[in-house]
């Protein structure tokens, strides 16, 4: 999330205005409207990889990949955000033109300027989704994924995917996706551990 457009509300139809005209895409959230930081070509990347690999494991599924220009409606006249990548199976999505409103899965790349917000606030807008079963986070900095996993019980867990043949794997939806895959061309490390050898 970037910074307020200006210090003053807006209403979700002066959102959507802005939207129609605007060559920028922004975020609201009560009132606010933030202006989207522009993509390294690692984050462009990694989003680009997370694409071709839903879209192959999605084939013969009632199931549709969308990217970041897609609007997701977290709560209605309340808070929209763009996804780096969602993942809808909800047959009225599939009819949406232009925003969907019930991802099973979702992806932020993570960059200084919006960590934060992905791992706190964001997140926990995004656990109110019903239909919200997966949500990646995913450093541009170094080989690390964060995924988080809606279990029976309503609780979130937590896995972390540190190294190359660390797998992805989400049944329902088709997908095996190893962290090699992931940053595959992305020009990112691997994370390494470097304690350095001072006193040896």
């Amino acid at each position: 999330m970037g910074r307020p457009e200006q210090q003053k509300q807006y209403t979700a139809d002066d959102y959507f205005a802005l939207e129609a005209q605007s060559e920028v895409r922004h975020e609201f959230f009560e009132g606010e409207i933030f202006a989207m930081a522009g993509a390294s070509i690692a984050h462009n990347t990694i989003v680009g990889n997370f694409y071709i690999m839903l879209r192959q494991s999605l084939r013969g599924k009632n199931c549709r990949v969308q990217l970041e220009a897609v609007r997701l409606a977290v709560e209605e006249g309340r808070h929209y955000t763009y996804p780096d990548v969602m993942v809808s199976c909800d047959p009225a999505d599939q009819r949406e033109s232009q925003q969907l409103r019930n991802p099973v899965l979702i992806v932020e790349v993570l960059s200084p300027s919006t960590e934060a917000y992905d791992r706190g606030l964001k997140f926990n807008q995004y656990k109110k989704l019903p239909s919200l079963r997966h949500y990646l986070l995913v450093s541009q900095t170094t080989w690390l994924v964060e995924w988080y996993q809606l279990t029976e019980h309503r609780a979130w867990a937590h896995t972390a995917l540190a190294e190359a043949e660390d797998t992805l794997a989400i049944p329902e939806l088709g997908l095996t996706m190893t962290l090699a895959d992931v940053y595959e061309e992305a020009g990112v490390a691997p994370l390494k551990l470097n304690f350095g050898s001072e006193g040896q």
